[in-house]
């Protein structure tokens, strides 16, 4: 057994110094090409899940929210919900808001759009928003007429923004009147404008609770809280532990809340990504196929001398499928350092989404189900010619 394989080795490696460089060096980046697209396409999909994730956790909700229970407008007697929530362990802030949809108004112009009220000290305790200011600051707990709004509500003097709502043009400093579901308008200086890259933030406002809460006559109560916890990824096990508290509102994960959306784009890019791996794989098997069957025909008379003077069919077969190891080998090493390469550049210039800037996300997973795709696809593709050439008997070998 190690004998022959010692022989198939040596006929293989005799096989590849005879052989043509070029077509060497053509099939091996062919293959390092084919590991780079098996891996690619994964790693932006985890990529995007990430940011899409980042951006809900870190701007619009937190890792929980706490809803009204059915029925009910808003949830009563926040404070004390609040305080029983943030004693559970691994629970680092809680975030009340008051949700309205309102219609803006600024120099004739008008845009509706949603507007919270928050207590600020809570709210920088859940997201990041008040780090994102691009002009002007954050607000302060004791603002009643000041606002806060996100760059895409604010606009661009002159320029449309797509579809979303605009006010083309606001600035820190500006008056900004506010048109609320209940028939009040109140008049706020633009205090300062954010931009967190997540189009369902950057097109909402917000004013302090105190102030909202006034307008719409409420007292300690609250469209949902937001909830942020110590470690991401665990949002079911805290959510069954608050629900644990007693906590009769509804309790979602962000997930739950975002209404599947990610999970609609991870399906769509995983339709693509399944597209794109069996295309990769059926070009290895062809380009493999291809090479060692012109080889084998081209060593037919050779094949056939060996067959001759006593080298079993096996070590013959066995010797070719070395090579396409061999092909495979180093075609996934040079196709694991051009991905990192790859890697590299997006990590200092990611892609831009709609969501935020989109990092590749390489998981090892990913790159060991590439490797072992590729030397199983390939190690058929080179088996069949090869068995296919060495079974024939040896005078028609030998006369090619």
């Amino acid at each position: 057994m190690l004998a022959g394989l010692r022989v198939s080795a040596f006929l293989a490696w005799k096989s590849i110094q005879r052989g043509s460089r070029g077509t060497l060096a053509l099939t091996i980046m062919i293959i390092a090409l084919i590991f780079v697209n098996l891996v690619f396409l994964p790693s932006i999909i985890s990529g995007v899940v990430e940011t899409f994730d980042a951006q809900s956790i870190d701007f619009d909700l937190g890792n929980l929210v706490i809803e009204p229970r059915e029925g009910s407008q808003y949830i009563d007697d926040v404070t004390s919900l609040q305080k029983k929530v943030e004693r559970i362990a691994g629970i680092t802030g809680t975030s009340p808001r008051i949700t309205a949809g309102v219609t803006y108004f600024y120099r004739g112009r008008n845009a509706a759009s949603t507007l919270y009220g928050i207590t600020p000290e809570d709210e920088r305790s859940v997201t990041r928003i008040a780090e994102y200011m691009t002009a002007g600051e954050f607000l302060s707990n004791g603002d009643t007429d000041a606002i806060v709004m996100g760059t895409t509500l604010a606009g661009t003097e002159g320029e449309e923004a797509g579809g979303l709502p605009s006010l083309q043009g606001v600035g820190v400093g500006d008056s900004v009147e506010v048109a609320y579901p209940n028939g009040e308008t109140r008049t706020y200086r633009v205090k300062g404008l954010f931009e967190t890259q997540s189009f369902g933030v950057d097109t909402a406002a917000f004013v302090t609770t105190r102030e909202m809460s006034r307008v719409l006559g409420l007292q300690d109560q609250a469209s949902m809280i937001l909830v942020k916890t110590a470690v991401n990824g665990r949002e079911d096990e805290y959510k069954t532990e608050i629900l644990s508290y007693g906590v009769q509102e509804d309790v979602l994960t962000f997930r739950e809340k975002s209404g599947g959306f990610v999970e609609q784009a991870i399906q769509s890019f995983n339709i693509i990504n399944t597209i794109s791996t069996l295309v990769s794989l059926i070009i290895a098997i062809v380009v493999v196929f291809i090479v060692i069957f012109i080889n084998t025909v081209n060593r037919r008379r050779q094949i056939g001398i060996l067959k001759a003077i006593g080298i079993d069919q096996q070590i013959i077969i066995n010797s070719y499928v070395l090579q396409v190891l061999f092909i495979t080998a180093v075609g996934a090493l040079v196709g694991i350092a051009l991905n990192a390469g790859v890697t590299t550049y997006l990590t200092a210039y990611p892609l831009v989404f709609p969501g935020g800037p989109v990092y590749p996300d390489v998981e090892v997973s990913a790159i060991l189900r590439s490797i072992a795709s590729l030397f199983a696809v390939s190690m058929v593709a080179g088996y069949i010619p090869a068995w296919r050439i060495a079974r024939e008997d040896i005078l028609s070998a030998i006369r090619g």
